[in-house]
């Protein structure tokens, strides 16, 4: 059972990693001259940058320190998941999705310095992202909630 599960995570990482790649590479093929793509009008468009920090820009210029950091977390998290540590399926396929995140923009700050960022919501003031980022995102949220689920569901069995 853990072969298969094994097995399955690594392809939903390595999927999640290179839809990340292909959409950074086109990004910036086709918008790092300064084109904007409008692509749901007046809720999202494409628009290249480059972040050389973490969300929001914060810490540009700590390039090193981030692809150490992010390394580092990324092998304790896939020694976690493949020394079948982690009992819930949820918790496991949520780890997965953190790291695959993870991976993807650890691959552009080694390779070029900062994260292909392309993804900019029109409709609010918020920072553009990528692929990567919504995989960490969308991770950590199911990872919270999962944490917060599981909390209750222990003070339930303790009544």
């Amino acid at each position: 059972m853990h072969k298969k599960k094994h097995i399955w995570c690594s392809v939903m990482i390595i999927l999640i990693v290179i839809f990340d790649q292909i959409t950074k590479y086109l990004a910036t093929e086709f918008l790092s001259d300064g084109t904007v793509k409008p692509f749901i009008k007046g809720v999202v468009q494409f628009r290249y940058a480059l972040n050389e920090g973490m969300a929001f820009s914060l810490f540009s210029g700590a390039r090193w320190i981030f692809v150490v950091v992010t390394g580092i977390a990324c092998a304790f998290a896939l020694w976690y998941l493949f020394s079948n540590r982690c009992k819930s399926l949820w918790f496991y396929w949520s780890i997965g999705v953190v790291v695959a995140g993870g991976i993807g923009n650890l691959i552009d700050r080694i390779l070029y310095g900062a994260v292909v960022d392309f993804i900019e919501p029109t409709f609010v003031n918020f920072a553009i992202f990528n692929i990567a980022d919504c995989a960490v995102t969308l991770g950590a949220i199911s990872l919270i909630l999962y944490l917060f689920l599981d909390i209750f569901k222990k003070e339930e069995q303790d009544e």
